[in-house]
């Protein structure tokens, strides 16, 4: 297995489920359910089509011989086509009924929509349990003040659970676009070479009741409310184009979370998990690297590079449908839904085993205070009649000159001030507005509506491993 090329996302960063969702034994187990779905809305629609051919259908329809395919493969060059043949060798009496009125995209694309419903699931339910934990972390330290950072400088104080609501924000819009597309996803259903419907239409004799109907259960097989009403061959791959951007969205989001706690990390004031033998460095013996945050921000970027293909794919569609999407689709849908998974494989843990670094975090309040203190003061004395402009200049001179204390302050008549009340300035609680109420409101708000959707989800995490 090591003298060739594997996807480092199937066998390292991936769980195993959605692997599964993409596998191509799961893609043929699909077209011959489609397969056995099309044939029983047909004889229930009056065709002459018997059980003992669905019957066959259904008892082999997961023992898939893929070494005869390939053959098949070989001598069609066509796909689907190989995957009849061999279907219909495993159930003879079946076989001439099998993909009666279809043409291929009937397998292959009701197939990916499917994936795509289930993939999507997959991810709802794990973004859903890192919602509910990092909901539980700024919770936690909904109090606790830090530095606000603007442009990577220090700024007025907020609380570090205040900041983890910023990333929680993210992730609870990503969810939430995630539950509105698969929600919305439609089936492509029945509709033939160039999408009117023509061939089933000719098979029931040109009533097209029959023909919506046999859509309609199909469709019910499969767990979908909608049906498109309009296609060419294929669905619109405008489909793909959504849901994937969906994923880059959600791509960005978390790799600007993995870039604070980068940051972080580096000022000493939150850590990732690290265990204790893990070496940070072959060279540097002391090094703790923020190697999970770190993984996040790499596969991130390479989810958000996969989501140029469906615009481009979309772009170049002609007419009723080309083929020139086939190859592309089969590489970059799959690798997008990997990396998401693989994403929240990692963030999970890592939330779960932040540690919030109390007095590193003290310290540098306390450093920065003459300066987390300004616009308090500031506001505080043109309430007192100070001229608000003019007062900005004069603590932006004194901080230039490292002058800012209470003494220059309280000296200079404009500002109003006394030094003690000057001093009573220097009380971090009162400097971080309400920023423990806003993380208490949001996740009492929005937050635990979400979370309340999906309470019913369980799922088995991968562990942490490398």
């Amino acid at each position: 297995m090591h003298d060739q090329y594997e996807s480092p996302l199937a066998t390292r960063y991936a769980s195993r489920e959605m692997s599964a969702l993409f596998s191509l034994r799961r893609r043929i187990v699909l077209f011959r359910k489609l397969w056995i779905s099309l044939a029983s809305a047909q004889k229930k629609l009056g065709l002459n089509i018997t059980e003992r051919q669905i019957d066959q259908m259904r008892k082999c329809h997961e023992d898939i011989p893929f070494e005869k395919a390939a053959e098949y493969e070989k001598r069609f060059r066509h796909d689907v086509v190989a995957h009849i043949h061999t279907f219909g060798d495993q159930c003879p009496d079946a076989k001439p009924i099998i993909h009666l009125g279809a043409t291929s995209t009937y397998v292959t694309d009701n197939a990916d929509l499917i994936q795509l419903k289930e993939a999507l699931r997959l991810i709802i339910a794990k973004l859903s349990i890192a919602i509910r934990r990092l909901a539980t972390f700024a919770e936690k330290y909904a109090d606790t003040p830090t530095i606000g950072l603007t442009h990577y400088q220090s700024a007025q104080p907020t609380t570090v659970g205040k900041r983890a609501c910023l990333w929680l924000q993210d992730l609870l819009t990503d969810a939430i676009e995630f539950e509105r597309i698969e929600k919305e996803l439609p089936f492509l259903g029945a509709k033939g070479a160039t999408g009117t419907q023509a061939s089933f239409l000719a098979l029931f004799n040109g009533d097209e009741e029959k023909v919506k109907q046999l859509e309609k259960l199909i469709a019910a097989d499969f767990g979908f409310n909608t049906i498109l009403p309009i296609s060419g061959q294929t669905y619109p791959r405008k489909i793909d184009l959504l849901s994937l951007n969906a994923l880059a969205a959600f791509a960005s989001g978390v790799h600007k979370m993995a870039t604070d706690l980068r940051l972080l990390a580096h000022d000493q004031e939150m850590f990732e998990p690290h265990l204790e033998a893990q070496v940070g460095s072959s060279a540097m013996p002391y090094k703790r690297n923020p190697i999970y945050a770190e993984r996040i921000c790499g596969i991130s970027r390479f989810l958000i590079s996969l989501s140029q293909n469906p615009a481009y794919t979309l772009a170049v569609q002609w007419f009723e449908r080309t083929l020139d999407d086939s190859a592309n689709r089969r590489l970059s849908i799959p690798e997008a839904f990997l990396s998401a998974d693989a994403i929240l494989n990692i963030l999970i843990p890592l939330i779960d085993d932040l540690h919030v670094e109390g007095p590193n975090i003290q310290r540098h309040l306390e450093d920065a205070l003459p300066q987390l203190m300004i616009e308090n003061i500031l506001m505080e004395a043109v309430k007192r009649g100070g001229n608000r402009q003019e007062l900005h200049e004069k603590l932006r001179r004194l901080n230039q000159a490292k002058k800012l204390t209470a003494k220059n302050i309280a000296a200079d008549s404009a500002f109003g001030l006394t030094e003690e009340e000057v001093s009573k300035f220097s009380d971090i609680a009162a400097l971080i507005g309400r920023a423990p109420a806003q993380v208490r409101e949001f996740i009492k708000g929005p937050v635990e509506a979400f979370l309340k959707r999906h309470a019913h989800l369980s799922i088995a995490l991968p562990p942490l491993e490398v």
